[in-house]
């Protein structure tokens, strides 16, 4: 990428930085944020050469990708489904298990993982980085100016920068129930935000508030996803799991599905966490098919009904809804979708 073609990129990054707020309230820095932006569609930071973090967050997909999982250097394919980024700077937890808590701390991830970008270490990362002109002037220009060019940090806090200003919130929801606009849902959505408030208990994780929709707990639940895969395995993966060190984990996880399927189980170790997963935040849901950790259920149809079965177990009672009622949660699921990304 040429200096002429960073410096427009920093320039449309700016104007969406002037739009844009971080959880803080804040508007993020404009050079920061394009400097991220750089560098999360720049391919030359892979193994290959062809991987950016943009192959798996796509811009007309809400930045997840469509399929059920990830692939990255030479194809390879790894254990979990691309969750959207978009409300990931508003998360309290990062990866489907919580495995990071901050932005800074995750972004790093996938360029040393081997399904994904591929490099051997951070080091080589910041080789990389530094060996371009145009990104050591911008590690001198951005964050309060670094006179000692491209480090981990700063790559990590460029990269989250970025992230954070995707988070903008002006879906028909938000219209609808922060700005007033009666006439932002339609018949069927209103009726689907009512039952999805109400009698089909999504809210209870998929949170709404007073003064802003989340659409997520942040929590960790379980609806028994791949764990009847496991069977026999499950002792032994839970031993192996149990002696694994930070480092051997994030492999395990990442390379080894029967482990991904144990979830939070990775993190806490508490057996009461074997299969619950982060509640992802349902902006843009209807975008970003196939869903679940595993990306096992194709449509967004499909996981409206499996979470209904899931939720009457959780009840105790059948939860039961009509074939209309059901129709009009997914109607509603599509006014979820923000500026640029709807349907």
């Amino acid at each position: 990428m040429g200096a002429s073609l960073l410096a427009a990129t920093f320039a449309a990054a700016n104007a969406f930085g002037d739009v844009s707020a971080s959880r803080s309230g804040a508007s993020p820095d404009g050079a920061l944020v394009a400097l991220g932006r750089s560098l999360f569609f720049d391919t030359r930071l892979s193994r290959t050469g062809k991987i950016s973090c943009g192959s798996c967050h796509l811009p007309d997909r809400a930045f997840a990708d469509g399929l059920p999982l990830a692939a990255g250097a030479d194809d390879k394919v790894g254990t979990r489904n691309t969750p959207s980024i978009v409300a990931a700077g508003a998360s309290q937890f990062l990866f489907w298990d919580g495995r990071r808590e901050r932005l800074e701390q995750q972004v790093l991830d996938p360029f040393t993982n081997p399904n994904e970008h591929g490099l051997k270490n951070i080091e080589e990362l910041v080789r990389l980085v530094d060996g371009r002109d145009e990104y050591r002037l911008a590690f001198r220009g951005a964050g309060g100016g670094s006179t000692t060019g491209p480090s981990p940090d700063g790559i990590a806090a460029a990269l989250a920068a970025y992230v954070r200003s995707l988070d903008v919130r002006d879906a028909a929801l938000d219209q609808y129930l922060y700005a007033g606009r009666n006439d932002a849902l339609n018949a069927a959505q209103k009726r689907g935000l009512e039952l999805f408030r109400g009698r089909a208990q999504c809210a209870t994780c998929h949170t709404i508030g007073a003064n802003e929709a989340p659409l997520s707990d942040d929590g960790f639940h379980s609806l028994a996803i791949g764990l009847d895969k496991l069977g026999p395995r499950l002792a032994n993966l839970v031993r192996v799991v149990t002696k694994a060190t930070k480092e051997s984990l994030d492999r395990l996880v990442l390379g080894d599905p029967d482990v991904a399927a144990l979830g939070r189980f990775v993190v806490t170790l508490d057996p009461r966490d074997i299969g619950k997963f982060k509640t992802p935040s349902l902006r843009n849901v209807a975008l970003t098919a196939p869903y679940m950790h595993d990306g096992s259920i194709p449509t967004l149809e499909a996981a409206v009904e499996h979470e209904i079965y899931y939720r009457s177990q959780s009840m105790g009672r059948l939860l039961i809804l009509t074939p209309d009622e059901r129709a009009d949660i997914v109607e509603f699921l599509g006014a979820l979708s923000g500026s640029g990304m709807r349907r």
